[in-house]
């Protein structure tokens, strides 16, 4: 932990030669912001981080658990059985690591030198002996969930992202992964000290074919000495951190400039 922390505070050197580590989260910042990443990358300026969503964290380790039972048991979920899916649960020894933010999947791309890694929710493992990624999400919305909208690519990349890093490791993967996601009803009477919860497993068909080339451009971006130019928010528009940078660095320069005196006014 304190080595990855040193290492994440490191800001990346022209021209170095130690492997240079990239979170699944930083090549989605990439693919949204070249302009936050680079200055992530390079200067260690950092979007500003928002608060824990300590709901949706719990969400995910109360799977974990459902999903572990079953995994302890080699048989299948109830919501495999439901959906008609011939799996069960992945058994394996680095499970645990693979599931932790500091180390997660990793994999080192020897033609950028970038040491890649990103920490999964779950794997399955089909008939065929492919293994399943599973990513967990939840919400809370008055209508059912899908991952039909413009700014869900980023939760198809996370999936395709994890699919690349266990075939880096030399695995057998299914290109259809799953999302389990879970939906906070608001269509009851009451909260009563429970939230009601229907969950919705959604497969997506990955194609990890770009995170490669991406890869090496991160590498391009990186050692450009040129700050790239401002990206596209998550939910569409102009990123919303470098607008905010921009305007409050305009407004900063004016309220700085020093006033021109007003001329006195000629007395008879």
């Amino acid at each position: 932990m304190a080595n990855y922390l040193r290492q994440r505070n490191q800001p990346y050197k022209l021209g170095q030669t130690a492997p240079f580590k990239i979170s699944r989260s930083k090549i989605e910042l990439f693919m949204q912001c070249q302009r936050c990443f680079w200055l992530d990358a390079r200067l260690k300026i950092k979007r500003p981080g928002s608060p824990p969503f300590n709901i949706n964290k719990t969400i995910d380790e109360l799977f974990k658990k459902e999903f572990d039972a079953h995994r302890a048991t080699g048989t299948p979920h109830p919501i495999m059985l439901d959906n008609h899916i011939k799996a069960v649960p992945y058994q394996h020894k680095d499970l645990n690591t693979w599931r932790y933010n500091f180390t997660g999947v990793t994999a080192l791309h020897e033609p950028t030198n970038l040491h890649v890694f990103g920490a999964i929710d779950d794997v399955w493992v089909n008939d065929a002996g492919e293994l399943i990624v599973v990513d967990y999400k939840a919400t809370s919305k008055n209508k059912e969930v899908s991952i039909d909208s413009d700014w869900q690519i980023s939760y198809k990349r996370q999936i395709e992202i994890y699919q690349w890093l266990l075939r880096q490791n030399g695995f057998k993967v299914s290109n259809t992964g799953y999302f389990v996601y879970t939906n906070a009803r608001i269509d009851v009477d009451g909260f009563g000290d429970k939230l009601e919860f229907k969950t919705k497993l959604i497969p997506y068909t990955g194609d990890a074919s770009w995170v490669e080339p991406t890869l090496v451009k991160m590498k391009s971006c990186m050692e450009s000495e040129k700050m790239p130019p401002v990206g596209m928010a998550a939910m569409g528009g102009e990123c919303d951190f470098c607008s905010y940078a921009k305007a409050r660095t305009e407004l900063t320069i004016a309220a700085l400039k020093p006033k021109k005196a007003k001329p006195a006014k000629a007395t008879l």
